[in-house]
């Protein structure tokens, strides 16, 4: 982190297709921690996080669920606000990427690079993927020509495209690198960036022809902007780039990116080398974390064990959520998330070490002095010790959070924990109570008290709630975040414990095993929803005789004008050729379909959909599972003649 006063932290802008999961609340949660730590250090402090709003994978999204694009980003966006609350998240900002505050800058930046020369009109053929929304070189495509990220088929695609002048930059970038060698973190992915760069770099297409949802490119409404390009000015639009006025003059280039492994390199590569192009500073640090898996396991919407942040905060509490995720693996590897193992985590490092401190301290306190912290003591060498592991394991914790190491900081905090519980054990209080030595009893009160004043304000970053619940049963005034309180033994006014609910209650695992049981047989059900009871009514060997069935090849496949589902369909049947509409294209490519041999209902009313003239109806076969369905054409197993009947 920066030495200035000013600290600029961000999650990456989350894409609006789809619901909120784990990874996107541990990024969120990371960036608060640091924010919160910061502004607790007296840092001026920036944390933005927002949603990307724009691109033909949004568009897509929307037409499958029968909405425009903006309608249903505008419905997505309340998800992802509502979890932020859920999770205490204190994002300063929350930028859209459909804001004209954006759109106005992405434009802004555009037009000035296209007068500056750093961007320029091509024509650009390559390997598309569209739900990752970027080309893919030919040396990087997996088997097959598919995305070697989503492993998705890839579109061949010729298109006019404004390109940006990255090649320009590329020796700048590797000299910016060699000498912040901190600018990229972890250390593996800062040798994976310098070494693309070394590769060469190639200009890159910015804008896009063959969809319209995006920023329109200044003065050629033929093209968008690029949905990349645009997303990441979203950390300059935030701040008011580029008015005189505007908080980027504060917080640029203090800046923190966090972000997911999978987009490094457009945050080390192409936008340090569009600031550099801006003559802006590339961002003080870009840290990459891992992924999650779930017990061992890739998650999966049909293998029911995706992580759902919402049913965590509900059923555990948003506090040890967030400890969990940060105190489990090192930030920066892939974890795996275990419910049993946050289970283990509240009884053991929450309830066990630090509700079990306070538990303690405070019936003691009550017991032994109604209730009033010691105000004069006189530490012994015991206690001096104590105070300065407490000074020492803060200045650690700085230490550690520079750098992201967010369990190691925990480790460190509960190191501490620790101590104070086995200091209760080392001067049994309640022998001194009992024995009337009362002078050596309020020295170990005060200490405790001290002990667990320091703990709270070194949990409040990752535990805003159980912080502020242990400062108020400690009987302090205003906000535990607002500000470090060095530890001291001086005389105090009086302060007064209240003793409140238990901090972390303990968790009957037996009990827990049956509930948590119980919950994936709901939810493997929820998610197969295998329903065969669905029958129709009997019917005789003479009703069915009367469909027509007959084999048919499909010889060709278009899209239906003004439908995303339908596709019309050429069909030869042997004796004549025929037209039928089908809504299969969710399930079918058109090259897919083609020669095809299928069943087809051949004396079924022809009716008129949309606009076009249907003679028929091809068979499918689709699955029960309303959550994972799926659809399969009715084919034949052997090569029998076009307009075959089926008996």
């Amino acid at each position: 982190m920066s030495e200035s006063s000013a600290f600029y932290i961000t999650t990456p802008i989350y894409y609006v297709n789809d619901v909120p999961h784990i990874g996107h609340a541990y990024t969120t949660i990371a960036a608060d921690v640091l924010a919160r730590h910061n502004r607790m250090i007296g840092r001026d402090t920036f944390f933005l996080t927002g949603t990307d709003e724009h691109g033909q994978k949004i568009q897509q999204a929307a037409s499958a669920k029968g909405l425009t694009a903006q309608q249903l980003a505008d419905q997505t966006v309340e998800n992802f606000k509502r979890l932020w609350k859920v999770l205490n998240i204190t994002n300063d900002d929350f930028i859209r990427t459909t804001e004209e505050r954006h759109e106005r800058v992405v434009q802004h930046i555009f037009s000035k690079l296209l007068e500056k020369g750093d961007i320029y009109l091509g024509s650009y053929e390559g390997w598309y993927c569209v739900p990752c929304e970027t080309y893919v070189p030919e040396a990087q495509m997996g088997e097959g020509n598919t995305c070697p990220d989503c492993k998705r088929p890839l579109q061949k695609m010729t298109e006019e495209s404004y390109f940006f002048r990255m090649s320009k930059y590329q020796d700048r970038l590797l000299e910016y690198y060699e000498s912040h060698p901190e600018a990229i973190l972890p250390k593996s992915r800062y040798n994976e960036i310098v070494s693309f760069i070394k590769g060469g770099l190639k200009d890159q297409s910015i804008s896009r022809t063959t969809l319209t949802w995006g920023v329109p490119v200044p003065g050629d409404s033929r093209h968008v902007v690029y949905v990349w390009f645009d997303a990441l000015i979203n950390y300059l639009s935030a701040l008011g780039y580029p008015d005189e006025g505007g908080k980027w003059r504060k917080f640029w280039p203090v800046c923190h990116h966090l972000v997911g492994k999978d987009i490094i390199r457009f945050h080390s590569v192409v936008w340090p080398a569009l600031l550099m192009a801006l003559d802006l500073e590339p961002p003080k640090m870009v840290f990459a974390h891992g992924w999650w898996t779930v017990d061992g396991d890739k998650m999966s919407k049909s293998k029911g064990n995706v992580v759902d942040p919402f049913e965590m905060a509900e059923l555990y509490g948003p506090d040890p959520f967030r400890y969990f995720l940060l105190r489990e693996v090192p930030f920066g590897l892939d974890g795996d998330f275990s419910e049993r193992g946050l289970v283990q985590r509240i009884n053991s490092d929450l309830a066990n070490d630090l509700g079990n401190l306070l538990n303690r301290t405070l019936q003691m306190m009550t017991k032994y002095r109604g209730g009033v912290v010691p105000s004069r003591v006189c530490p012994t060498k015991l206690e001096s010790s104590i105070r300065a592991m407490g000074e020492d394991v803060t200045a650690q914790v700085d230490s550690l959070l520079e750098r992201f190491a967010f369990d190691e900081a925990l480790k460190a905090i509960w190191s501490f924990i620790g101590r104070a519980n086995k200091y209760i054990d080392e001067t049994m209080p309640w022998k001194l109570g009992n024995e009337g030595r009362g002078e050596e009893l309020d020295r170990v009160l005060r200490t405790l008290f001290e002990a667990l004043k320091l703990s709270a304000q070194l949990v409040y970053p990752f535990m805003p709630d159980a912080a502020a619940r242990i400062w108020s049963q400690l009987g302090l005034d205003g906000q535990v975040g607002e500000g470090r309180i060095r530890w001291s033994f001086d005389p105090i006014p009086e302060v007064r414990v209240t003793k409140g609910e238990v901090l972390f209650p303990r968790i009957d695992v037996k009990a827990w095993e049956e509930e948590y049981a119980k919950r994936l047989a709901k939810r493997a059900g929820a998610d197969t929803d295998m329903d065969y009871s669905d029958h129709e009514e009997e019917v005789t060997i003479d009703h069915f005789k009367r469909v027509e069935l007959r084999v048919a090849e499909v010889l060709s496949a278009e899209p239906v004008p003004k439908s995303d589902k339908l596709y019309k369909l050429e069909l030869d049947l042997g004796y004549e050729k025929r037209t039928i509409v089908s809504g299969i294209r969710d399930f079918y490519r058109a090259e897919e379909l083609v020669g095809k041999r299928i069943i087809v209902i051949c004396n079924l009313k022809p009716s008129v959909i949309r606009g076009v003239k249907s003679n028929g109806m091809l068979l499918a076969a689709e699955s029960p599972s309303k959550s994972n369905f799926t659809l399969g054409l009715l084919t034949v197993d052997r090569d029998v003649p076009l307009g075959s009947r089926i008996h």
